[in-house]
């Protein structure tokens, strides 16, 4: 065997073909998901990363140049006031589209609509499973070789006809649309202890709102938000979405949900929910009532009464927990229980994996 030494050249491994504004956009498009969407926070710290790990290698493209180069393609601009530089709608986009690709890279685009379920009936992918051919079944899944073998059975060779007893069809799996609203917590606790979990909680809804726009057209998306208060967020308004100093107010937040969801006509439908915290705050005669310290069971029995609530309506709730305290578990368990849905305990760099693989196979109702 033989080696070639050279000298070290720090560019090695480096994609020849990706130009210099591609490289630093990728950069800057992981800065603005981190910034909520702050174009001069985000440059702020390119300029820093840059200073100290020299991340420009081409002398005859600065930061100067990129900064044109975004404005030129469109995706920086002032604001209506001339005041402060921010992002264009192309940037949404493909904050979305590069969260997806992140995330969800390694699953297949589905069609539109095209959740399976456990059961089979008429639908678009047939199964190698055959059976006998039952009035209102689809002719175009019909096998042909097991139809013409019955024929022969039944009447042999001599008098060969086909009749309707003879007739047999592929199974297939039942297609249905599916309603989901998304809760993403934004209380004080999710910035807390040096870890930002906010961050993959916005790239998880930026994933998902694409995944749906683009594969699932039949399908529906709410995104709620949720501290002391709660609200609906609209997809574009994702990158912006900022921790405050709330409480958390998951009682409210199921509550919108289901509110929402009464109001799809979808065959399935359900809740996401991420969150690292127990419920600490909720309404009470118009006043928000809090408490921060352990589990108060007046605000879990009334989380747990909505929970109850959204099962009789048959809404699933599946809970992402990304905290890893027992106690908190424990809540997270009985939530599950009292709805008979689904939890997962979800580490920050496993959490849109898990979030997917819920939407896209966990579909299993009958329609």
């Amino acid at each position: 065997m033989r080696f070639l030494y050279q000298e070290w050249n720090d560019r090695f491994g480096e994609d020849p073909n990706v130009s210099s504004f591609d490289k630093l956009f990728d950069l800057f498009k992981q800065l603005l998901y981190i910034s909520s969407g702050d174009v001069a926070q985000a440059l702020k710290w390119l300029t820093e990363l840059d200073k100290e790990y020299d991340i420009i290698k081409n002398s005859e493209y600065g930061l100067a140049d990129f900064i044109k180069d975004l404005e030129e393609k469109g995706y920086i601009k002032y604001d209506e006031d001339a005041v402060q530089v921010v992002i264009t709608k192309k940037t949404e986009r493909h904050l979305r589209t590069g969260a997806l690709e992140e995330i969800f890279k390694s699953l297949k685009k589905g069609g539109a609509g095209a959740h399976k379920t456990s059961f089979t009936g008429k639908g678009v992918e047939r199964q190698p499973e055959t059976r006998l051919w039952n009035f209102g079944d689809d002719l175009n899944q019909m096998d042909q070789t097991g139809t013409l073998l019955n024929a022969l059975k039944n009447h042999g060779p001599e008098s060969f006809h086909i009749t309707e007893d003879d007739l047999q069809v592929y199974e297939s799996d039942h297609h249905t649309s599916v309603a989901t609203v998304l809760m993403i917590d934004l209380s004080h606790s999710m910035i807390l202890y040096g870890e930002d979990r906010i961050t993959p909680a916005k790239k998880v809804a930026m994933a998902l709102a694409e995944l749906i726009l683009n594969g699932f057209a039949k399908d529906s998306l709410d995104i709620i938000a949720f501290g002391n208060d709660v609200w609906p967020v609209k997809i574009e308004e994702l990158p912006y979405l900022k921790v405050g100093p709330y409480h958390t107010n998951t009682h409210g937040g199921l509550q919108l949900a289901r509110h929402l969801l009464q109001r799809r006509k979808h065959a399935n439908k359900q809740i996401f929910m991420i969150t690292d915290g127990k419920p600490s705050a909720m309404y009470e005669n118009g006043r928000l009532y809090k408490n921060s310290f352990g589990l108060d069971r007046k605000i879990v029995n009334k989380v747990l009464d909505e929970a109850v609530k959204c099962r009789r309506e048959k809404i699933t709730i599946t809970t992402f927990m990304i905290a890893q305290d027992p106690y908190l578990q424990n809540f997270v368990r009985e939530l599950t229980e009292a709805n008979k849905g689904r939890a997962y305990f979800a580490g920050l760099d496993n959490l849109g994996g898990y979030v997917l693989e819920d939407y896209v196979r966990n579909r299993r109702k009958r329609v």
